[in-house]
C-alpha cells in the first residue's frame, strides 16, 4: 500500500500540481498568462473608456489584430526552428507597394499596352513576391549557413530599399483599379464584411486553422518542432532540416505578403515605409504567446492571443489618450514581462521533469541510439 501511494503521489506531482490535491495558482498563471493578460487589458480599458468594448470598436481593433496575427504566425514558424526573421516588416511594405503597382497596371512598354490583372491575380503575384523574399532568406540560412539574424537583417534593409526604389519614395494613393477590366481594387479586403465580420479577420482565422492543422497533424509539423528542439538529432533521424528551414522562411514571407495586402487595403494607400518596426511587433506576439526563442516550443493559439494582447493594448492606449511615447514604454514592459514569465515557466518545467525523472536520465545514450535508428528507418520508409 505504501509503495502504491508513493507512486501515486509522484505521478500527481509530475503533472505540475494542478491535479495533485489542489490548484497551483502560479502554474495556472503561467499556463494562461496571455489569456489572463488579455482579460485584464479588456477590463481596465472598459473601465477607463465606455467606448472601448462596443461592437464597432472591437471589430475595428480585431481588424488591426489581423495584421499582427498574420505576421506573428509567419514569425512563429521561423522561431519554432530556432531562427528569426527580421525582414517581415520590410516584406510587408514591399508587398504593399507591389499591390499598388499591379493595381495601377503593368506597363508592357514597347507593346504600347498596359495590363490590368484581376484582383485575384494580384493576390497571387504579391504572395509570390513575399515567397521569393522568404526563399532567399531560407537559402542563405539553410545552405550557406548565414545566421538567420544576419541574413534577415540584411534583407530588412535591402527589401525596404527596393520598395523605395520602385516608388521613388512616393505613395500609391488611388487603388480603385479598373472595374471594367475585372480589377476591382482592394476595397473588398479592407472594408467588406461577411456576416458582419471584416474580411481581414476571416483571412487571419483561415490562415490560423491551416497552420494549426499543419503543425499538429502533419509530418512537416513534427519535423519543424524536431528541427527547433535539436537540429542535429533531427537531421540524424532523417528529417530534411534544410528544406524545413527554407520552407518556413517562404511561409513567413507569404504571411507577410498577405498582411501587407490587408494593411494596404485598410489604409487605402501603398507606401514604401509601411510596416516599419512591425518585425519587432511580430516577435512580441510570438513571445507573449509563450513560444521559446530558442525554438521547439510554441503554438498558433498562443501567437493569436499574443496578437490580441498587443492589438487591444495599443488601441486601448490610443482611446484613453495616452501619448505615443508612453505606448512604446508600455509595450516594451509587456514584452519584458512576457519573456520573464516564459523563463520562469521553462525553469519550473525543467525542475519538475528532473524531479520526476530521477535517475532515469542516466541510460539516455542507449535509449537515444535505439530511438535514432528506429526513427531513421521510419523516415526512410516514409520518404520511399
Amino acid at each position: 500500500m505504501s509503495e502504491t501511494s508513493a507512486s501515486t503521489r509522484q505521478a500527481g506531482s509530475s503533472r505540475g500540481g494542478l491535479l495533485s490535491g489542489g490548484i497551483d495558482p502560479l502554474a495556472l498563471l503561467l499556463e494562461g498568462r496571455a489569456f489572463f493578460g488579455l482579460v485584464a487589458i479588456i477590463i481596465v480599458f472598459s473601465v477607463l473608456s465606455p467606448n472601448y468594448l462596443t461592437v464597432d470598436n472591437v471589430l475595428t481593433m480585431t481588424s488591426h489584430v489581423a495584421i499582427f496575427g498574420l505576421l506573428g504566425m509567419g514569425m512563429l514558424l521561423v522561431i519554432l526552428t530556432g531562427g528569426i526573421d527580421l525582414s517581415v516588416g520590410s516584406t510587408l511594405g514591399l508587398c504593399g507597394v507591389m499591390t499598388g503597382y499591379f493595381i495601377h497596371g503593368i506597363d508592357l512598354g514597347p507593346l504600347g499596352y498596359t495590363l490590368y490583372p484581376s484582383i485575384w491575380v494580384v493576390f497571387l503575384l504579391v504572395c509570390g513576391v513575399g515567397a521569393l523574399v522568404g526563399l532567399i532568406n531560407g537559402v542563405l540560412v539553410a545552405y550557406f549557413r548565414v545566421p538567420s539574424f544576419v541574413a534577415t537583417l540584411g534583407a530588412l534593409y535591402a527589401v525596404r530599399g527596393v520598395a523605395l526604389l520602385i516608388t521613388n519614395g512616393l505613395t500609391y494613393n488611388n487603388l480603385s483599379g479598373k472595374p471594367e477590366l475585372g480589377n476591382t481594387g482592394l476595397d473588398w479586403l479592407g472594408f467588406n464584411q461577411i456576416l458582419d465580420v471584416p474580411v481581414g479577420i476571416i483571412i487571419m482565422a483561415v490562415v490560423a486553422v491551416i497552420l494549426a492543422v499543419t503543425l499538429n497533424r502533419t509530418a512537416f509539423g513534427r519535423w519543424l518542432y524536431a528541427t527547433g528542439g535539436n537540429a542535429r538529432a533531427a537531421r540524424l533521424s532523417g528529417v530534411p532540416t534544410k528544406r524545413v528551414t527554407v520552407l518556413v522562411f517562404v511561409l513567413s514571407g507569404v504571411c507577410a505578403a498577405i498582411a501587407g495586402m490587408v494593411l494596404t487595403s485598410q489604409l487605402t494607400s501603398a507606401g514604401p515605409t509601411a510596416g516599419t518596426t512591425y518585425e519587432l511587433t511580430a516577435i512580441a506576439t510570438v513571445v507573449i504567446g509563450g513560444a521559446a526563442l530558442a525554438g521547439g516550443v510554441g503554438t498558433v493559439r498562443g501567437t493569436l492571443l499574443g496578437a490580441f494582447v498587443i492589438g487591444f493594448l495599443s488601441d486601448g492606449l490610443v482611446i484613453v489618450g495616452v501619448s505615443n511615447y508612453w505606448q512604446m514604454v508600455f509595450t516594451g514592459v509587456v514584452i519584458v514581462l512576457a519573456v520573464l514569465l516564459n523563463s520562469i515557466d521553462y525553469k519550473s518545467r525543467r525542475g519538475q521533469k528532473n524531479k520526476s525523472g530521477g535517475d532515469n536520465n542516466k541510460p539516455a545514450a542507449s535509449t537515444a541510439t535505439t530511438e535514432k535508428s528506429s526513427s531513421v528507418g521510419a523516415s526512410t520508409s516514409a520518404g520511399a
